[in-house]
């Protein structure tokens, strides 16, 4: 059984809903902290609903925030524990994704997962292995999880922006290009890269432009 995630929802600028886009925060945060992206894209994006979860888990590092699953080399957790952990959280999204879409009355090909940090592990974990393929997903500052089960796993090849910063000091620069050729090694067409110069951890203003630019794209916006 699924466990329901709590969100947070900006509805469309125009009031009419033809777009979705879901952010999936990072580990420790919550839905909040991407949901403030809204105000700066909602301009151009203005038939879209944005909505945020908080992940499954209190985080075992930050009980104010929430975990998808914990982090053995930050948390101490076994990689067991981390792995059933994982599993359990991809059960929750996908029920989540869901009735999000149904709700919203949105259909994959207009919906938009954008990831953060552990946010984009599980967009990219996630969005493959669906029976319908998405607009695209976005992942800014994270890795792809088990990169050599993917060709066997993979349903969709939704279209893939990767995004991150070259000062990157929680996870590696290095994830964005090893994540690129195992996407690209189990057959997509599109995979899309931006790297952010002189950024840490984070989303700076040239990475936002890079993923608006794309959304729209792949929106059908032009």
């Amino acid at each position: 059984m699924s466990r329901v995630l709590d969100y947070g929802r900006k509805a469309p600028a125009s009031g009419n809903a033809k777009n979705l886009v879901i952010f999936l925060h990072g580990y420790g945060a919550d839905g909040n902290d991407l949901l403030g992206l809204a105000d700066p894209l909602a301009p151009h994006l203005p038939d879209t609903v944005f909505v945020a979860p908080n992940a499954p888990e209190r985080s075992a590092m930050n009980p104010m925030g929430y975990q998808w699953f914990p982090i053995p080399w930050i948390d101490g957790s076994s990689e067991e524990q981390s792995l059933a952990a994982m599993a359990r959280a991809v059960e929750d999204l996908n029920a989540f994704l869901d009735t999000v879409m149904a709700e919203e009355d949105v259909a994959p090909a207009q919906t938009i997962l954008l990831g953060f940090s552990q946010g984009t592990m599980m967009s990219l974990h996630v969005a493959p292995r669906r029976a319908q393929a998405v607009a695209g997903v976005v992942g800014f500052s994270g890795r792809l999880m088990g990169p050599e089960a993917l060709a066997d796993e993979v349903v969709v090849r939704p279209p893939v922006l990767l995004i991150h910063g070259d000062q990157d000091e929680v996870v590696p620069p290095q994830s964005l290009p090893q994540a690129a050729e195992a996407l690209q090694k189990a057959g997509w067409d599109e995979v899309y890269a931006h790297v952010m110069k002189g950024t840490g951890h984070g989303i700076a203003p040239d990475g936002l432009s890079v993923a608006l630019a794309f959304m729209r794209d792949k929106l059908g916006l032009g």
